[in-house]
């Protein structure tokens, strides 16, 4: 499973985005609701968020990183802070964010080949 396969199906999933064209995660754009969802799914899935970026009117309005926080991107109150300070500074913002998927919560979800073991003949004769 790819990072973003794994942004779809378990962070994405439900929500609107309003980027059609959009082929890598960050550039998935969402309303101010669908985004606060997006968070809390980040969070309790452990996932990494190195910025978020802010639109208005097709326009970018900011960009808040984790670096300018002094937090690590896996810390939720970076960006729920910068959630929470983007959206009072402007109404009407479409968000997106880069994203960090852990390996080992990639592989957790990813389908795992099981080897098989080729069949034997088995003899029937008596004796």
């Amino acid at each position: 499973m790819t990072e973003l396969e794994f942004l779809q199906a378990e962070i994405f999933k439900g929500l609107t985005n309003l980027n059609k064209k959009a082929t890598e995660a960050k550039e998935y754009k969402f309303d101010e609701s669908d985004f606060a969802t997006i968070l809390e799914r980040a969070e309790y899935n452990g996932l990494g968020i190195y910025n978020i970026t802010t639109w208005l009117k097709r326009t970018t309005f900011g960009t808040i990183t984790h670096a300018d926080q002094s937090k690590k991107a896996t810390d939720s109150r970076w960006y729920h802070r910068a959630f929470l300070t983007m959206k009072t500074r402007q109404e009407g913002l479409t968000y997106a964010a880069d994203f960090k998927v852990p390996a080992k919560l990639l592989a957790r979800f990813s389908p795992v080949a099981v080897p098989v073991k080729p069949v034997t003949e088995v003899s029937t004769e008596e004796e």
